[in-house]
C-alpha cells in the first residue's frame, strides 16, 4: 500500500478548508488549547488527560472530550502508513504552544518521519497578521508549497521549551527569544507569553491592559461589542471568542455597563495610570503549563517575571 501525507491541523475549520481544497492526505484535527491550564511533559497519558479534564471543568464549565481527542492522535500511533508529517499552525502563542505539544508527542512515539511546517502570518501587501483559514484557495496552496522542513535542531529547541513550559521557571524561555530557528513567529509567541503574567507595577497582563485601554478610547456599546474590538486587536495571542470572554469578565469591576453603553470607572482609570495594583482585587488562579499565574509578575524594566511578593520567600 502507498503512503500518504499526515496533515496535522489547528482545527475544524482548516480541516474542512483542506478537505474542499482536495489536498490529499489523512488529516489529524488537533483540538486543544494548551496556551492555558496545566501541562504534563508525557502528553498521552492518563495525567495528562485528567489534568487538562479538570481545568475545562473548572474554568470553562465545559466537559472535555477525552475520548474524541485521544481518537484523533491515535493516529499517531500508526506512522507505518505515512510518509511525512505535515503541520499546519499560526502565527500566534494559541496555535505555537499547540504546535509545540505536537511535535512532542511526535517526538514522544519515537516517530521517524521528515516534518514540515506550514505557518501563516504577514502576508504581502496587507496590514493585518491572518490565520490559516483566512487565505484564500491561491494563497494557501501557495503556503502548502513552500513548506518548511524542520530540522533535528527545531525538533530539539521545541522540545526544550516544551520541558520548560511545563516547569516552574519560564524566565528560561527568555534565551529563545533571540534564537534563529524555522518558526519565526516563536519569538513574538514567547515574548507575549511571559507578558500575560500580571504587570507588577498594575497587576494587570497585557491583553488585560489592553481591554481596558479599549473601553477608554473607544464608543463601546456592550460586553458584546467589547468581545469583537479584543478578538481583533489581541497581537500575537490568537485566543478564541470564550477565553477573551473570561477576561471581560474578571474585568468587571472596572467597568460602568448600561443598556447602551459600556465605560471605565475610577478604579479602571487608576488602574491604567498604575496609581493602584490590583492584584488582589482580580482572583487569578490560571495556570500557564506548570506555573500559577498568581505567583509570578512580569517586570517590563527587567524584562522577566519576578516573584510575586505575597508568595515570596
Amino acid at each position: 500500500m502507498a503512503k500518504t501525507s499526515l496533515h496535522i491541523t489547528n482545527g475544524d475549520v482548516l480541516t474542512t478548508y483542506l478537505n474542499e481544497l482536495d489536498i490529499l492526505g489523512e488529516k489529524l484535527t488537533w483540538q486543544e488549547m494548551l496556551c492555558e491550564g496545566p501541562t504534563l511533559l508525557n502528553i498521552d497519558s492518563d495525567a495528562f488527560f485528567n489534568a487538562r479534564l479538570a481545568f475545562f471543568n473548572a474554568h470553562y464549565n465545559i466537559d472535555l472530550d477525552v475520548n474524541a481527542f485521544k481518537n484523533e492522535i491515535d493516529k499517531l500511533n500508526h506512522s507505518e502508513k505515512y510518509s511525512e508529517i505535515i503541520l499546519w499552525f499560526e502565527y500566534d502563542l494559541f496555535c505555537h504552544i499547540n504546535m509545540i505539544a505536537v511535535i512532542n508527542l511526535i517526538k514522544q512515539k519515537k516517530i521517524h518521519l521528515p516534518i514540515y511546517l506550514v505557518c501563516s502570518g504577514r502576508i504581502q501587501g496587507t496590514k493585518n497578521l491572518k490565520g490559516l483559514s483566512e487565505l484564500s484557495p491561491e494563497q494557501l496552496s501557495n503556503h502548502y508549497k513552500e513548506k518548511v522542513k524542520l530540522s533535528n535542531n527545531d525538533i530539539n529547541l521545541v522540545s526544550t521549551i516544551w520541558d520548560i513550559y511545563c516547569g516552574k521557571d519560564h524566565n528560561l524561555l527568555k534565551p529563545f527569544i533571540i534564537k534563529s530557528s524555522a518558526f519565526k513567529y516563536l519569538s513574538n509567541c514567547l515574548k507575549a507569553h511571559l507578558e500575560r503574567f500580571p504587570s507588577y507595577k498594575s497587576g494587570l497582563n497585557i491583553l488585560e491592559k489592553n481591554i481596558l485601554e479599549i473601553v477608554r478610547d473607544n464608543t463601546i456599546k456592550s460586553k458584546h461589542h467589547l468581545l469583537g474590538y479584543a478578538l481583533n486587536y489581541q497581537g500575537y495571542y490568537g485566543f478564541g471568542d470564550m477565553q477573551i470572554q473570561r477576561i471581560i469578565e474578571k474585568l468587571s469591576l472596572f467597568f460602568i455597563e448600561d443598556s447602551d453603553s459600556l465605560v471605565l470607572n475610577r478604579n479602571g482609570f487608576e488602574t491604567l495610570l498604575n496609581q493602584r495594583n490590583i492584584s488582589t482585587s482580580i482572583a487569578n488562579n490560571m495556570i500557564y503549563g506548570g506555573v500559577n499565574v498568581a505567583d509570578f509578575q512580569f517586570n517590563k524594566q527587567q524584562n522577566k517575571l519576578v516573584k510575586t511578593i505575597v508568595n515570596g520567600d
